[in-house]
């Protein structure tokens, strides 16, 4: 059987508070371990029908990179589940919801 490791490193202030994550996986063609500011983990728990979830983020991203960084989790959720489900009312909500958002980060970004 095939295996494929995620792993996450995440370094720690004296306030626990991420300083920075760095990531590699045994699937990235360039083998490499690289820094990213924020991420995001959910996991299915089968016994208690519900979502863990692990959310991180550095101190130094920005407020608006991580607004939009959300936005495009939903975005890729509502990909997700056409590709997976194939249920379109989904996806269309979601990406109506993406599309709202998108334009409310813009009139922030303007300052309205």
């Amino acid at each position: 059987m095939k295996k494929s490791e995620i792993n996450f490193t995440v370094e720690l202030d004296a306030d626990n508070i991420p300083e920075r994550i760095k990531w590699d996986a045994t699937e990235k063609p360039d083998g490499q371990i690289d820094d990213t500011k924020s991420i995001s983990v959910s996991l299915w728990d089968d016994v208690q029908k519900n979502t863990m979830r692990i959310d991180l983020w550095t101190k130094d991203m920005p407020v608006d990179e991580m607004k939009r960084f959300y936005v495009d989790c939903l975005g890729g959720m509502a990909q997700t589940i056409l590709r997976s489900t194939g249920d379109e009312f989904m996806s269309t909500e979601i990406n109506d919801l993406c599309e709202k958002l998108v334009e409310h980060l813009k009139r922030e970004a303007e300052g309205n």
